[in-house]
């Protein structure tokens, strides 16, 4: 499901005006490859990524959001980043603005497909033979690569 339930239910009251929303990215690694997918709205690549359900963790989400969108389960091995992104307007009208949770995952099992409508395509990729990316999935990629044990955030 592209948008989530709660979400609909708050639009219908709110309409097009801005959320401030729980996003979760996974960083998912595997033999030297990096889990990416084409984003049927927009037709950008990029990391998986969701939005965290009401009571739900962000580390679930991400595992979930991966299984759902791409058919791979994952483990999350750390988070990596926390950073309120900018304002994104969908071509609904629709505005939100994401405080992302940046995960390393692993994988751990499952054949990467197209498992839903929110992706054109999904595949791994060598590290240096990435497709195109907006910036900001290419920070939380970095971040991820370099992550050293310590959850970075703006200070």
């Amino acid at each position: 499901m592209a948008t989530p339930e709660f979400i609909q239910q708050l639009r219908r009251s709110i309409g097009h005006d801005l959320l401030w929303l729980p996003g979760c990215t996974a960083v998912v690694l595997h033999e030297g490859r990096v889990l990416l997918g084409r984003r049927a709205d927009n037709g950008n690549w990029g990391l998986i990524t969701g939005i965290v359900e009401p009571g739900e963790d962000p580390g679930v989400a991400a595992r979930r959001e991966c299984l759902e969108e791409t058919g791979v389960e994952i483990t999350v091995r750390a988070l990596v980043r926390v950073k309120a992104g900018d304002v994104v307007e969908f071509p609904n009208g629709d505005r939100c603005q994401f405080l992302d949770h940046t995960f390393l995952c692993d994988y751990v099992s499952g054949e990467a497909r197209v498992a839903d409508d929110e992706s054109l395509s999904v595949g791994w990729y060598p590290l240096d033979e990435l497709p195109p990316m907006p910036e900001h999935q290419a920070e939380r990629l970095r971040a991820a690569l370099d992550f050293t044990g310590t959850t970075g955030f703006d200070r």
